[in-house]
């Protein structure tokens, strides 16, 4: 079976880490081999959790991460245990990349537009500290993927979509606090914040600031939209 419709396969053998919340409601983590791969997706073997249609997992080939959306399950059976079939979530950097033949590399499926997405993300890991102030916790984080407009953040038990959240940071000397709300949750991997409390003036600042701190992407990748 295919994971990402017609995209072009490869046949690889590639040791990765899964993590994410199986069907039992219990976080997992482990390891798994990638095969039948491509730019978008591949197949899973040796899962030793069962996972549901649909659930958001995390995989790691060396040290490249994205998130993936579960999209067919198998009970392999023997050494391949359960396989799985998925696909990368929209926006996500495929992390075998690297291994792809040439030719499938060059194809690159291009980008879809996403209005709510006005700024550039950065993966690049930034401390960042939240507070429900419900409970007055404060939850310091170091976000992996963010931009001047939010960012996500990996953690096993992420809080309920709609969650608002106190949040500080710095830029150089600068410190900034405001308001955040969790939109997106993925059990047993983490949540994706906006940042909802920022006026729009100190959110492009920002977003020059993490330009500056990884400015390779912004080179190589298309602008944000104004």
């Amino acid at each position: 079976m295919a994971a990402s419709g017609a995209a072009p396969r490869a046949t690889l053998d590639l040791c990765v880490r899964v993590w994410g919340m199986g069907a039992n409601d219990r976080p997992f983590s482990q390891t798994a081999v990638a095969q039948n791969a491509s730019v978008t997706g591949a197949l899973i073997s040796g899962l030793e959790h069962e996972l549901k249609v649909g659930d958001v997992i995390g995989v790691q080939f060396e040290n490249r991460k994205a998130r993936c959306k579960v999209v067919w399950i198998t009970e392999a059976g023997g050494v391949k245990k359960i396989q799985v079939g998925v696909q990368l979530v929209a926006d996500q950097e495929c992390p075998w990349l690297s291994q792809l033949p040439l030719e499938m590399r060059s194809n690159l499926p291009v980008p879809t537009s996403d209005n709510r997405r006005r700024f550039q993300r950065h993966k690049i890991s930034f401390p960042l500290e939240f507070r429900d102030e419900r409970v007055n916790t404060p939850m310091r984080v170091n976000a992996t993927d963010i931009s001047g407009n939010g960012c996500y953040v990996e953690t096993a038990m992420p809080l309920q979509v709609s969650t608002v959240l106190r949040v500080d940071f710095w830029m150089d000397q600068e410190h900034v606090t405001a308001t955040a709300t969790v939109r997106t949750r993925d059990p047993g991997v983490g949540m994706g914040i906006e940042f909802t409390g920022v006026p729009e003036e100190t959110k492009k600042r920002f977003q020059a600031y993490l330009d500056k701190q990884d400015p390779g992407i912004t080179k190589a990748g298309p602008k944000p939209a104004q």
